[in-house]
């Protein structure tokens, strides 16, 4: 189970996805914690068949819902409701602006189980409160380091601080790519295996250059430099040159870098005096999608090499 978790509160509270809930009863439940993005809509529980009952669902009831507990007898219809509200449920969402049932809100306000309202339809409402869930609901964490669009492809600079990250992402965006974070990238997981990463709201469109203070990005550069969010398609990492360590000279071997148990290409680049990283880091972008096409220049040159080379069987030799 997912460990990000939400509040019935927060769905009271939400401005963005327009929701639109008020809650009717049941308001000593308004803590209860949503770890699921599925809802679910309990319409062969209000007969009282609760085998498949998912209590950690928001429970959505619609007009057919509704009109069930209506048209049979309160006194079953309230036998219903209690063995329902026996569960732990999250919270109860009526549709339409429907107005539930007297023993409903009664029921629901003695189990401190939220029961709230919208006006929208059953289908708008679970649209919009699917798409409030997957995205709050999202495995997230922050990394140190600056992300930038480089012809479509999402590079994550890593890299110990004053290594020359921003310095980096200012060349290219000086050359016409686009900045999405610079020191703290906040990623969030998309299903089934994408990150997605995007700058702090109080440092988006800034950049720090040492010697030179904190820059507004898309103030200096215009709107075409900035990009609010950008999925990560590959990681490059800055790392000091040591003249006793070896580097991959060739790039046969594809290196992976884990995030939120997500693998992406890895490329470490030496920083050394004379190295034009802001170049490497861009053909390294249109390596990327070279490789995305089926073209892996490494591999290739390699086999062309093995092919040319001629093995000669031993005891050939002319005497």
């Amino acid at each position: 189970m997912n460990s990000i978790s939400l509040a019935i509160q927060d769905l009271l509270d939400d401005t963005e996805y327009g929701l639109e809930l008020v809650l009717l009863a049941g308001g000593a439940g308004v803590g209860h914690r949503i770890h699921s993005s599925r809802i679910q809509k309990p319409g062969l529980a209000l007969t009282g068949y609760t085998e498949h009952l998912h209590p950690d669902r928001v429970q959505v009831l619609g007009n057919t819902e509704i009109s069930y507990l209506r048209q049979i007898s309160e006194q079953q219809a309230l036998i219903h409701i209690q063995k329902l509200c026996s569960y732990p449920i999250s919270c109860f969402i009526v549709t339409k602006g429907l107005d539930p049932p007297g023993f409903l809100k009664a029921e629901a306000e003695r189990a401190g189980i939220p029961l709230l309202v919208t006006p929208h339809q059953s289908s708008t409402f679970i649209s919009l409160i699917t798409k409030f869930l997957e995205e709050r609901l999202l495995p997230t964490t922050h990394i140190h380091g600056v992300l930038v669009d480089v012809l479509g492809v999402g590079v994550l600079i890593l890299g110990k601080s004053g290594i020359g990250k921003s310095e980096c992402a200012l060349d290219l965006v000086i050359r016409g790519h686009r900045l999405v974070a610079d020191d703290v990238v906040y990623v969030k997981k998309k299903m089934p295996a994408a990150l997605v990463g995007q700058a702090a709201e109080a440092i988006q469109h800034h950049m720090e250059i040492r010697g030179l203070g904190v820059i507004n990005i898309k103030n200096l550069f215009g709107v075409s430099s900035i990009r609010e969010k950008k999925i990560i398609d590959m990681v490059i990492e800055l790392v000091d040159w040591d003249p006793v360590q070896e580097y991959d000279r060739l790039g046969l071997d594809d290196e992976v870098y884990a995030i939120l148990d997500v693998e992406l290409p890895h490329i470490k680049i030496p920083v050394r005096p004379g190295r034009n990283l802001t170049s490497i880091i861009e053909v390294a972008a249109r390596n990327h999608l070279l490789k995305g096409m089926g073209y892996h220049s490494a591999r290739e040159f390699h086999e062309k090499l093995l092919a040319r080379m001629e093995v000669r069987p031993l005891g050939n030799e002319v005497e």
